[in-house]
């Protein structure tokens, strides 16, 4: 058994203590995201594979590629092929670093839109988070990289000029996979920052969906304004390739998006299982980019 009750009731007593709040307290946090669609899952691969993964990951979910183009993204001196792939059911940053990558970038998983910066920042350091890279300006905005409890990285940034995105068909669902130490103070520090709610707290959740069919492991579902977390609390005796996840794509069509994904140089690394109202498979496309895909299973 990964969730034992020590793990659920002090994630209880956390989410309490939060609700506990004063409510002044609650509503001082501003609201510092925008939508779904402006948060993307960034993706590192090698420059010779970046051409292979944006044609693979296109050619999968459908979508295009914003310009490619030769910048840097950092706050010292580094240089990488960027682009956006924006799909009816997720966006990727593409990043192919012809330079070694300043620490700690590439341990980020996702890129959050937020109205302000500065404000941003101060609500995720009131909310728990430390910043691991203060703000910096990029070539079309500003930058900072903050890491919540668990060791969860994710990066915040602004645009100059606001961007204007079509909705999701399907919102991509955050894979964020943590230890029960850690689970207690990251959904209460993410759900003060993001005003998210818990929309399913299993404590008994099925452990083929990390690997272990004998065993149950601890899963929390959160949706925010910055779209769908789902919250893994394991003890770490994770089979590969779980935990390599960061992202879930919901598509139509499971066996029909794989056919194609496999047929553009991606591997299905666990075949498809049905768990939780859902089928989904985990697979890696080319440059090692590991995702999981899901449909909703038939009534």
């Amino acid at each position: 058994m990964i969730s034992k009750p020590f793990a659920t009731l002090s994630l209880l007593a956390a989410l309490s203590t939060l609700s506990l709040l004063p409510a002044v307290a609650r509503e001082s946090q501003p609201l510092v995201g925008v939508a779904a669609q402006y948060d993307t899952t960034h993706v590192y691969v090698a420059p010779d594979n970046v051409g292979k993964f944006a044609d693979s990951f296109l050619a999968t979910f459908g979508g295009q590629s914003t310009k490619q183009v030769t910048v840097t993204v950092t706050p010292t001196p580094s240089t990488t092929t960027s682009q956006l792939l924006q799909t009816p059911v997720g966006t990727v940053s593409l990043f192919g670093f012809t330079t070694p990558v300043p620490y700690p970038f590439g341990q980020e998983r996702t890129g959050y839109l937020v109205r302000d910066l500065d404000k941003a920042l101060a609500a995720a350091r009131a909310a728990g988070a430390i910043v691991l890279v203060d703000a910096f300006p990029d070539p079309i905005g500003r930058d900072a990289v903050i890491q919540w409890p668990g060791g969860v990285n994710m990066q915040l940034y602004w645009h100059t000029t606001a961007p204007d995105y079509k909705a999701f068909a399907t919102v991509p669902e955050n894979r964020v996979y943590v230890s029960p130490d850690a689970a207690p103070s990251f959904v209460k520090d993410f759900l003060r920052f993001s005003k998210g709610k818990i929309e399913e707290d299993s404590a008994k959740a099925p452990g083929i969906e990390i690997g272990r069919p004998d065993d149950h492991f601890h899963r929390i579902r959160i949706s925010s304004i910055f779209g769908r977390m789902t919250v893994l609390v394991t003890d770490g005796h994770l089979p590969y390739p779980y935990g390599h996840e960061t992202t879930g794509y919901e598509v139509t069509d499971l066996d029909a998006t794989l056919e194609k994904a496999k047929a553009h140089g991606v591997t299905v690394l666990v075949a498809p299982y049905s768990s939780d109202k859902r089928r989904q498979a985990l697979v890696e496309f080319p440059g090692g980019y590991v995702a999981e895909i899901h449909a909703a299973a038939a009534p």
